[in-house]
């Protein structure tokens, strides 16, 4: 059901973890254990896996925040204000947004994906992030707005933030058009290491992972702080979901951490 991340949570107080299909009781291309209701799949079957998710966790949860994701870049800074019903795992989602920062315990963050990027952060000063990096929110550099809302918003040092890059679509299976090449060539990444042609389809291929590597490099994160899960969801779509496996309307994996 779920993978704990030994990343994170072998160096700082927190759990980590990101969501395999296996485990839950949605069907066809939901199956089994998707926990986002906003892809198609049946809200009591979401919500029963949900539950199993939550009783698989070795914390208390006081609240559960899964933003309604747009492939875009803002950041949610999550206040104290923000979670009520203390004990209840109550679900919170924000709309609009694909990334969240906080330093509140037992409160867990959790991102949705199906391909793109998901990243988490932690600090050694007690804050943690969850980021949706789709390529379109890599090219607007949404990685890079968490890590700055950690280092302006809570004073966080660089050289203290670890980060770790879960389940996603790799470079040999994310071909794009050249449209796309352009976006990150003009949002300034370094094309010589993210992109390669595949001259036989004229097809361009774009490595997220480098890409987000890039970026929290960019921020002063040092190299060797940053993980890397190595798994392809579109290569391996009978473990993890992958969009362009399955279609669009399908399940979505759940990569989440939490301070405890």
């Amino acid at each position: 059901m779920l993978v704990e991340c030994d990343w994170l949570t072998s160096c700082h107080k927190v759990c980590a973890f990101y969501t395999r299909r296996a485990g839950g009781v949605s069907t066809g291309a939901y199956a089994s254990m998707n926990c986002t209701d906003y892809c198609g799949d049946d809200i009591s079957c979401v919500e029963e896996n949900r539950r199993r998710l939550v009783s698989a966790l070795p914390y208390r949860i006081d609240a559960f925040v899964m933003p309604r994701q747009v492939h875009g870049s803002v950041v949610y800074d999550l206040r104290a204000g923000d979670c009520t019903c203390p004990g209840s795992a109550k679900v919170i989602s924000p709309y609009g947004v694909d990334g969240i920062v906080t330093r509140l315990r037992n409160v867990c963050l959790g991102i949705s994906t199906a391909d793109c990027v998901p990243l988490l952060l932690s600090s050694d000063a007690g804050v943690v992030a969850a980021v949706h990096a789709g390529w379109r929110g890599t090219v607007a550099k949404i990685a890079a707005c968490a890590v700055r809302l950690m280092t302006d918003g809570y004073r966080c040092e660089p050289a203290g933030i670890r980060a770790f890059i879960g389940p996603s679509i790799s470079a040999e299976a994310f071909e794009v058009g050249d449209e796309v090449f352009q976006a990150f060539d003009r949002a300034g990444f370094d094309m010589g290491e993210i992109a390669s042609r595949d001259e036989n389809r004229s097809k361009w291929h774009i490595d997220l992972w480098q890409a987000n590597m890039q970026l929290l490099e960019s921020c002063g994160i040092p190299h060797d702080n940053i993980g890397l899960a190595g798994i392809c969801s579109r290569s391996h779509s009978d473990e993890y979901f992958s969009a362009r496996a399955l279609g669009t309307e399908s399940g979505r994996m759940l990569t989440g951490i939490m301070l405890i």
